[in-house]
């Protein structure tokens, strides 16, 4: 799209004073945004994509002053809400918080702006329940609180614009269907509203446009523009110093931390992303270990630490006084710290697009480069990195497919608006429906949904805690200020353990930790958190007292989440990259530190090519494991391990053990499993697919622990007010008591069936697990017997030995049978000849 938008001089004027010129994909955006249009935009991170979504309102703020001058009947700016900025991350939230405040400074914009998330002063979000600002910068769950008052249309009702900022991260999730909610009432209430989207990474931008806007809008009424392509990203990759040929799933990463150190030292400010909050606090523990004299000087950011420390990690990093920060997801996206000039991805990414979206927190200027170090905590993760550097230059960024009709999402939905002003039936299902996710409710569904709000559908209409809704002359309102009050307290999809404030005994708070950890420590015990050793003290009142601590070991917490699953497009970038591999080619093989290991698969067995499944058998003193490599990711792997123990074990009776990682599916048995059964089994593919699936897996239970969260988000169990929350124990008592009595006395509720497909969806990738079936059948086998693991089935080996053992005892018997598994191996070659086994035979 050309623009030929006349720019207003204020604005030209103070792009100018910055030492910047607009792009044209900006000024394009102001114009589709002053034409009436809604849009998506897509451009890199340090693009500018912030101006191109705000600037629109303010070009027609400057035009209609203009106009105003010139018509003597032309109206007033009219007040209230102007812009409303919805952010999926609270360190987001702030940095775009500060680029609209100097903007509006800048241009002596008269708007105020206020930022409202839940870590925002309790005094703000009273004001903010009678006035709104001119600019409100949200997330989901606030906008859902804001929408739960009475009289807000008439605050509302002059809304110009939604940016809704990071799309990406919120399609795929149940928080992007509040967000689709929350946006079809405001243009009921705002119809002149504009959306526009925003994203770096979004894969499908036609498919994710229609999805934030919905099936009303026509599409000459939706605009997609995309922005310059920024520098090429520059991608290293510290290499271990010794050539391992038996590598395990993340003992190298910390060996690294030396040539990290001495990395970050050469430059002015790194960020160190770890997949994990618990591997951020270590790899801060083990980078003041090892320079000591850096304390004060780097630190540690993820979302669990309290509002104030991460404000304080944000406010250094802008002002370039850290040398390095060791961060999470948390400062993933958008945020702006120009002094950010290395990034450094502690362990595979899992996903091309996260990749691209932490490589550029650096060079974060429309000129600038990118520049990533990757740090390998096992070598077949360089394996990856190649796959993924090759996905990077192809474009190949992972698709968010949206969710579909959540109703226990809708439910609360419906109780939150009952909260404000209230709604009729027809009125609400005609507004729902302009949502994509529930474009296609029908009538029976909606009245379900009512009927389950208003009195907790047929079984639970004697209780009246289930009363939410009530019915008055056509119009649902909340049943009463109480069930108003609880409500505002359970809005939000995002599920976890229940959270315990972490505070000195004398001092500060320092974050947030989950009550399992919690519940597994003694009084004295240590642990980390915000890069402090403490020791607990007691909990009291859901918070845990500590104190400091001098202790040189400790305990790490855990958080939900702990490890992210390979996604489908760097699989198959990785099994292209392997097969690339045996046959002599791809830059894996040019990486001396992996050669070694190459070598010797290749010489005890086999490297796959593309078409290939590789099969290895091989006995230990556990007994026999085979070993299948798919290279499809753990989430798919799961599936398969399950489905294929199952059928193995249906006519005859054996004891299957499980092992997965993100390349291979394990099995370990007693005795060998016959190859050609073995073939049979896996080959039956689809055939009979879902009712192996029911047989295989107890989905009736994880069908129960599934409707925990669905049975949190709908309504029926609430989590407590603050200073009295249930705990984990208690929340899934609640829900099994639900499921087992809807199981029996109302075997067609509509949560029970969400429960069971979600479990399908989400936690066995059926639509993944289905075309890697279907693929596998059309590969050639390749099996092979061994006397030994092999280095591309030793991981499997250490990982079933991972949960019986503690860390320390675990790395001694691995440097054990390494040294074993050495003796039987021929001294380390560096040559890259590989070879094709003639031990392994398709069958």
């Amino acid at each position: 799209m050309t623009c030929s938008l006349p720019v207003p001089a204020q604005i030209t004027d103070w792009f100018r004073e910055q030492g910047w010129t607009p792009f044209a994909y900006q000024k394009a955006s102001w114009q589709a945004f002053c034409e009436g249009k809604h849009g998506m935009i897509r451009a890199d991170t340090g693009m500018g994509k912030t101006y191109a979504a705000l600037m629109g309102p303010v070009v027609e703020h400057f035009r209609e002053a203009e106009n105003r001058k010139e018509s003597e009947n032309a109206r007033g700016d009219l007040k209230g809400l102007k812009i409303l900025w919805i952010t999926p991350l609270r360190a987001l939230a702030k940095d775009t918080e500060d680029a609209i405040r100097t903007v509006c400074e800048g241009l002596g914009l008269p708007w105020s702006i206020v930022l409202r998330t839940g870590d925002t002063k309790a005094s703000v979000k009273q004001k903010l329940n009678y006035k709104l600002p001119e600019v409100l910068i949200t997330t989901p769950e606030s906008l859902s609180l804001l929408l739960s008052y009475p009289n807000r249309r008439p605050q509302v009702q002059n809304l110009k614009l939604v940016v809704v900022d990071e799309w990406h991260e919120l399609i795929g999730t149940k928080r992007g269907v509040q967000t689709e909610l929350g946006l079809s009432r405001l243009r009921q209430w705002a119809p002149d509203v504009r959306t526009w989207g925003i994203s770096a990474t979004i894969a499908d931008l036609n498919s994710a446009t229609m999805t934030l806007m919905g099936p009303q809008p026509a599409e000459t009424s939706i605009e997609t523009i995309e922005g310059p392509e920024s520098p090429e990203i520059e991608i290293h990759s510290l290499i271990p110093e010794t050539a391992e040929r038996f590598p395990w799933a993340g003992h190298l990463g910390t060996q690294l931390v030396g040539q990290v150190a001495d990395q970050i030292a050469q430059r002015n400010t790194s960020l160190v992303f770890t997949n994990t909050r618990s591997q951020a606090e270590q790899w801060y523990q083990h980078l003041l270990g090892e320079r000591p004299e850096w304390a004060g000087q780097i630190a540690v950011h993820h979302g669990s630490l309290d509002p104030d420390v991460r404000r304080w990690v944000e406010t250094q990093l802008a002002e370039g006084t850290l040398r390095a920060v060791v961060c999470t997801s948390s400062l993933d996206l958008g945020v702006d710290f120009p002094e950010v000039d290395q990034v450094f991805q502690v362990g595979s990414p899992k996903g091309v697009g996260r990749l691209i979206q932490r490589a550029g927190r650096s060079g974060h200027r429309p000129t600038a480069s990118s520049r990533l170090v990757f740090v390998p905590t096992h070598a077949f993760e360089l394996i990856e990195l190649t796959a993924a550097k090759q996905a990077i230059e192809e474009r190949l960024i992972e698709k968010r497919v949206a969710v579909k009709q959540p109703l226990d999402v809708l439910a609360q939905h419906v109780v939150t608006l009952a909260c404000g002003d209230g709604y009729t039936q027809d009125e609400l299902y005609a507004e729902i429906t302009t949502t994509h996710a529930y474009q296609n409710l029908s009538r029976e569904q909606w009245e379900w949904v009512l009927d389950f709000a208003h009195r907790g559908g047929s079984t639970l209409d004697a209780y009246p805690d289930y009363k939410r809704i009530t019915e008055t002359d056509g119009k649902w309102t909340i049943a009463s200020r109480a069930m108003a009050r609880r409500q505002r307290m359970s809005i939000g999809t995002i599920s976890s353990d229940a959270m315990l404030r972490v505070k000195y005994m004398k001092g500060g708070y320092l974050g947030s930790v989950e009550e399992s950890f919690l519940g597994r420590l003694k009084p004295n015990d240590p642990f980390v958190i915000a890069g402090k050793v403490v020791e607990l003290v007691r909990i009291q009142d859901m918070t845990a007292y500590v104190k400091r601590s001098r202790r040189k070991r400790w305990n790490v917490p855990r958080w939900v989440g702990g490890k992210l699953p390979l996604s489908s497009e760097l699989g198959n970038g990785v099994r292209r990259e392997v097969g690339h591999i045996s046959k002599g080619e791809g830059e894996a093989i040019q990486i001396d530190s992996l050669l070694p290991l190459l070598k010797l698969q290749d010489d005890w067995s086999i490297i796959p090519k593309q078409n290939e499944l590789l099969v290895e058998q091989f006995k230990t003193r556990d007994g026999f494991f085979t070993v299948a490599f798919p290279f499809e990711g753990r989430a798919v792997h799961e599936g398969l391990a399950a489905l294929w123990a199952y059928r193995l074990t249906r006519q005859q009776k054996a004891t299957l053990g499980l092992i997965v990682n993100d390349y291979a599916v394990a099995m370990l048995s007693p005795e060998p499993i016959p190859r050609d059964r073995f073939k049979m089994e896996v080959l039956a593919g689809t055939q009979d697919l879902p009712q192996d699936i029911v047989e295989c897996l107890n989905l009736s239970q994880m069908a129960r622990q599934q409707f925990r969260d669905i049975a949190r988000i709908a309504g029926l169990v609430f989590s407590g007010f603050p200073g009295r929350n249930k705990s984990s124990k208690q929340l899934q008592a609640s829900s099994n008591l639900f499921f087992d009595v809807f199981q029996q006395y109302d075997p067609n509720n509509l949560l029970l069936q969400q429960a069971r497909q979600e479990v399908l969806d989400q936690q066995l990738n059926w639509e993944r697990l289905v075309t890697a079936l279907q693929e596998i059948a059309g590969r050639t086998w390749r099996w092979v017997e061994l006397d030994r693991p092999t280095p591309f089935s030793f991981p499997l080996v250490v990982e079933r030995m991972r949960d019986r053992v503690s860390s320390e005892k675990l790395s001694e018997r691995v440097k054990k049978m390494q040294a074993a598994l050495e003796k039987k191996s021929p001294p380390p070659s560096i040559s890259p000849n590989l070879r094709r086994n003639q031990n392994a035979y398709p069958y």
